[in-house]
């Protein structure tokens, strides 16, 4: 039995190739692993291909040139008369090598074997099963273009050429998992990008030792980037085409997994995750409001919680003006458990809102809002400020377009709620100081995680906050080390 990763040369004796192919492919026990034995011109032809890949039209072609094949042409040089006559209809490749065969009819091509030769005919009759493109529920947008990422990498791409028609555009093809040998795919403009950042993500995707990449991009991160207790996303996902094309303009490097919608975006910073595609759909000050509105909702998902927590159990830091905050009447239990309560019960319905049908949504929403809040203030187990302060910290987390980033938020608010209910006021200056500190500290691949910030660039800081008209952003992100770094030509 052959290993793979080694060589096994296809042999000029056609039926032990043949033999090779059925046992390794296990064609006796796989209903669809077809193999198809054909003569044409006295010259035996051995057809293997999956069944679900292989499209019809393609495939009824393919067999058409075949029989029109001559076949003194065919007798004399095999592997060449097939390739010239197949070729018009489908992509031919041609390998020495029976175990790139195998991978390759695993991956959905065709493969002939040829009685006297020692090279196979590769040809591309995939027809992988699709959705349409659709748009993505967690980036959905007023103005702008309807059609998302689906899991067919192929498509994915063609979406993003529709989007950056330049010739220096890059996609280069790899494979990961022993034995999965997922397609990925990473994507570039090569006149554009640092050699260097690519360089290093090659390194890092060919130093994967693993046998499938069993959830996708998740699997592919964690190797790349998740070796670390660090919950904040150090790579962004996105499912538009138009915004992935933005960030490859920028000098971005983008990874495409098959079987994924979601593209990776490397590097990224904090500010990346709060972005959205919308503002840059209104008119600047528009998109300027929509970015300080989501920055405030930031700013209450993460500290509303525990600063209100402090000033409701120490009355004594509030200014006269500010006396209204705090409790009215007291719950049954302590006000941090009633919290942490809280908490949980969110994390659980929203548990239960992903698994339960769209047709039973209302009703789930209903004993959320109504058989659970309510009820659970009239007995008394909570107080009707912490189911205020909580539904507020809630939706700033929801206002959050990247999703990773507001699951990271939530874990840092629960630790920063602890400390305030631990130790204080002092408690919470220090929880906050080493949030600062992991922040600060983080890096991907070698990209300071707060930049604009710290290192502060006033430019690129300007343009994270304010969200600048697109004329005046004439250069792309130092921090990316372009070779070409101006966006406008005539630029220098």
């Amino acid at each position: 039995m052959g290993k793979e990763g080694t060589q096994i040369p296809i042999n000029k004796d056609f039926s032990k190739n043949i033999e090779y192919l059925l046992k390794e492919l296990r064609v006796d026990q796989n209903f669809d692993i077809i193999h198809h034995k054909i003569e044409h011109g006295g010259i035996k032809l051995g057809l293997f291909f999956v069944d679900g890949f292989a499209g019809g039209l393609a495939m009824i072609e393919t067999l058409k040139s075949l029989k029109e094949l001559d076949e003194e042409k065919l007798q004399k040089d095999p592997v060449n008369a097939l390739s010239k006559k197949i070729i018009p209809h489908q992509e031919i490749g041609t390998s020495n090598d029976l175990e790139e065969v195998i991978v390759q009819v695993l991956s959905g091509q065709a493969a002939f074997i040829i009685e006297g030769c020692e090279e196979a005919v590769l040809v591309d009759s995939r027809e992988y099963p699709i959705r349409s493109p659709q748009e993505p529920d967690l980036e959905r947008v007023v103005r702008g273009p309807r059609d998302g990422f689906v899991e067919t990498i192929v498509f994915n791409t063609a979406l993003i050429r529709r989007h950056v028609r330049d010739r220096s555009l890059i996609f280069q093809y790899m494979q990961v998992g022993q034995r999965s040998k997922t397609d990925i795919c990473l994507s570039y403009i090569d006149s554009v990008v640092d050699p260097e950042l690519v360089k290093r993500l090659k390194k890092k995707i060919k130093e994967i030792n693993i046998d499938d990449l069993s959830m996708g991009e998740k699997t592919l991160e964690e190797f790349l980037f998740g070796k670390t207790m660090n919950p904040y996303p150090q790579v962004r996902y996105t499912e538009r085409g138009d915004t992935a094309s933005v960030h490859l303009m920028e000098g971005h490097v983008l990874i495409i997994v098959d079987g994924s919608p979601s593209v990776m975006v490397c590097p990224a910073t904090f500010w990346h995750h709060l972005q959205h595609a919308e503002e840059y759909r209104q008119k600047p000050i528009v998109g300027a409001f929509l970015r300080w509105v989501r920055f405030a909702a930031l700013f209450a998902g993460l500290f509303l919680l525990p600063l209100w927590y402090l000033f409701a159990t120490n009355p004594e830091l509030l200014p006269n003006a500010l006396s209204f905050i705090g409790v009215k009447e007291e719950g049954s239990i302590p006000l941090f458990l009633q919290f942490f309560i809280a908490e949980i019960g969110v994390e659980i319905l929203r548990m239960a809102a992903i698994h339960t049908p769209s047709a039973l949504a209302t009703a789930l929403g209903l004993i959320a809002a109504l058989m659970i809040g309510q009820i659970a203030i009239d007995v008394g187990l909570f107080t009707s400020e912490v189911i205020l302060y909580l539904a507020i910290a809630v939706l700033g987390n929801y206002a959050m377009p990247s999703y990773e980033l507001s699951l990271a938020n939530r874990i840092v608010r629960l630790k920063f709620l602890t400390a305030a209910a631990a130790f204080g006021v002092i408690g919470l200056v220090i929880s906050i100081v080493l949030w600062l500190l992991l922040l600060i500290s983080t890096k991907t691949l070698n990209t300071p995680y707060l930049w604009p910030l710290i290192p502060f660039n006033a430019k690129a800081f300007f343009v994270t906050i304010f969200r600048s008209p697109m004329p005046l952003q004439k250069s792309r992100p130092s921090v990316l080390n372009t070779q070409d770094d101006s966006r406008q030509s005539g630029e220098s």
